[in-house]
């Protein structure tokens, strides 16, 4: 049996960086968690990350990168390339089956197993099954209203949770 994705976003808006996710866990064709906590405040409470995927890989993941922002004092950016060379390169790793989402006041990337570093050019990042809606939801909503970082969030999430059937709305926020 295999664990399907779930949703998670990362909006920054005036200053405020915010993550959130779902707190559903699907094994096959069933749902056997509904309050997991998907995101989670790393180094000091100065960086949020998020996972998408597997939880096993997302926990394994989480120890890396942990691992990594020490070696590099916290540095979000080159954390994330060490991470991303060492998933795509190592043996173990590269079969993990997991997205991170990370963030810290400044930047947010979008990491993979492929080596994959991506920065989203408005601030709005999403990972796992519901993340394009969330994304395109959150979008729309930093167009057309003035709602802050948070509150774009959780609408978003809110309006995934309707659609995706991988992502419900026990929703969990952390803000920078």
């Amino acid at each position: 049996m295999r664990t399907h994705a779930t949703t998670v976003i990362c909006v920054r808006r005036d200053g405020s960086v915010v993550m959130a996710g779902d707190g559903q866990v699907t094994l096959a064709e069933n749902v056997v968690k509904h309050t997991a906590r998907k995101i989670r405040r790393l180094w000091n409470d100065r960086i949020l990350a998020g996972f998408a995927g597997s939880t096993g890989d997302a926990f394994s993941l989480f120890s890396r990168f942990e691992t990594k922002l020490e070696q590099f004092n916290g540095n979000l950016s080159r954390a994330s390339v060490e991470l991303a060379k060492d998933w795509r390169t190592d043996r173990a790793l590269r079969h993990l089956e997991a997205l991170l989402l990370v963030a810290d006041a400044k930047n947010t990337f979008l990491l993979s197993g492929q080596g994959d570093i991506i920065e989203s050019d408005d601030g709005i990042s999403a990972i796992g099954s519901g993340g394009p809606v969330a994304l395109a939801a959150a979008r729309a909503l930093m167009k057309h209203t003035p709602l802050s970082a948070r509150e774009i969030a959780s609408e978003a999430m809110e309006i995934a949770g309707r659609l995706c059937i991988y992502t419900n709305n026990n929703i969990s926020v952390e803000e920078l």
